[in-house]
């Protein structure tokens, strides 16, 4: 049984221990060199813990129990204390915590479990959460009550995204992405799509068209995206441009070389004339300073708000780029990125954000996502591309046809299936799509 109170006692301990050493010695570490120093660190603590309960008259922890603790506290230094093991579990791919003990495990298939207590108070997970986010020596987020909502990238790539002071408890939800390395095949295979669709959202990435993948949450939008980068050729030089990191492009092998990988950065303190707070660094200069880098391509990755006018930009270079919103169908994706173009400025009118988003903006891949009742076993969930639509300048604003619309695919499981093809795309032919498949399919619905 791990003594949560000592842990975060004596992490507390280490990270000054480790903060004092490297300013006397003037150290700059990297990432690694830091750990090490902090293993050391973490051994001197708990060979004092040991004497200290000898000279009080107790009975030091036995050998097993020294290396349980030193993991605790080598995983609250740096990593996430005591979510740590359930960020570890492959099993997981959401976890969701309401208050320190109310936490639950959501596993990819769409069951939920209970989880263990996090912490032993609201007021610790709150001091935890606060010692992370500030841990970062690249990308630091502050969290406090000025400044309620914390977002960032885990070691590992798991995503956290927390929140309190507005809400009654602090709420973490930490996102784990399972498949780091997809390709559209293995989306076939899964029963995502049909192998129609793949060639054409293959053929559509090669021919640089620009793509928008849009779903519910959960739906699977990155795995989307990371499957469709899967396309692109291993020469090309590409940016990446995300608020947290999430795509990891630039942590394949193969790409390692041709990819740059930007995150932004948020400000602290008061805003200054130009109504930014010291520090923050937008998409939008991080876009900007990217024209000078020699790129082929750029991906912005998730759109919520402003992040609109980045993935304009990215587009407007008609290069082929891919972004992800939040959206319940294709045509609602086309609205919600017209209105969060309204929503980045007074300096956007109706007719710019219309205008953009039809010339910009080739296709929307529309994902899917049932949560199926099972009445002796947990719900289960199933992901789909349940509709690909190509958008185009219309009269009153941007214009769209269901190249796959909403239908069943193999064994009667919602897809997407081939509807009406714009003869501009017929021209992917030539980059592999299945034409002469798309075509022998819609003869056969008529």
């Amino acid at each position: 049984m791990i003594d949560w109170t000592l842990v975060n006692t004596l992490r507390v301990k280490a990270s000054d221990r480790l903060t004092t050493a490297m300013q006397e010695r003037a150290l700059a570490l990297d990432a690694a060199g830091q750990r090490e120093l902090g293993r050391t660190i973490i051994v001197d603590l708990l060979e004092e813990e040991a004497r200290t309960a000898l000279t009080s008259g107790g009975f030091p922890l036995e050998a097993s129990g020294q290396r349980l603790l030193a993991r605790a506290v080598y995983d609250a230094l740096f990593g996430l204390g005591r979510l740590q093991p359930l960020v570890d579990d492959d099993r997981v791919e959401n976890i969701e915590v309401n208050g320190f003990d109310r936490v639950r495990l959501q596993f990819a298939d769409g069951s939920r479990v209970a989880g263990p207590a996090v912490a032993d108070s609201d007021e610790e997970l709150l001091d935890f959460l606060a010692f992370i986010a500030s841990r970062s020596t690249g990308n630091a987020r502050p969290f406090s009550p000025s400044r309620p909502s914390l977002h960032m990238t885990l070691d590992g790539g798991a995503r956290l995204a927390a929140t309190a002071w507005i809400t009654p408890r602090p709420v973490v939800v930490i996102r784990r992405h399972r498949l780091r390395r997809v390709r559209l095949g293995d989306l076939v295979e899964r029963g995502m799509l049909s192998p129609l669709a793949s060639s054409f959202l293959a053929a559509a990435i090669r021919a640089r068209r620009s793509v928008v993948v849009s779903g519910p949450q959960g739906a699977g939008k990155t795995t989307m995206i990371r499957a469709l980068a899967e396309e692109l050729p291993v020469w090309e030089r590409v940016g990446t441009f995300e608020t947290e990191y999430e795509l990891f492009l630039h942590e394949l092998d193969e790409r390692a070389g041709s990819v740059t990988a930007w995150e932004a950065r948020p400000g602290s303190g008061e805003r200054g004339p130009d109504g930014r707070q010291a520090g923050e660094i937008t998409l939008d200069d991080c876009l900007y300073d990217s024209f000078r880098f020699n790129l082929d391509r750029q991906i912005v990755g998730e759109v919520r708000g402003r992040e609109v006018l980045a993935m304009f930009k990215a587009m407007q270079s008609g290069a082929g780029s891919m972004s992800t919103t939040h959206a319940a169908s294709a045509v609602g994706a086309i609205r919600k990125l017209v209105t969060c173009a309204l929503e980045a400025g007074p300096q956007v009118t109706v007719d710019y954000a219309q205008r953009v988003v039809a010339e910009h903006i080739d296709l929307i891949v529309q994902l899917g996502m049932d949560v199926l009742e099972r009445p002796d076993a947990d719900p289960l969930r199933r992901r789909y591309v349940s509709e690909i639509v190509a958008v185009q300048p219309g009269e009153d604003g941007p214009a769209h046809t269901h190249v796959f619309r909403s239908g069943t695919i193999g064994d009667g499981h919602p897809g997407a299936v081939p509807g009406v093809l714009p003869d501009e795309y017929r021209a992917l032919a030539a980059h592999g799509f299945d034409l002469d498949g798309y075509t022998r399919a819609t003869l056969s619905v008529r």
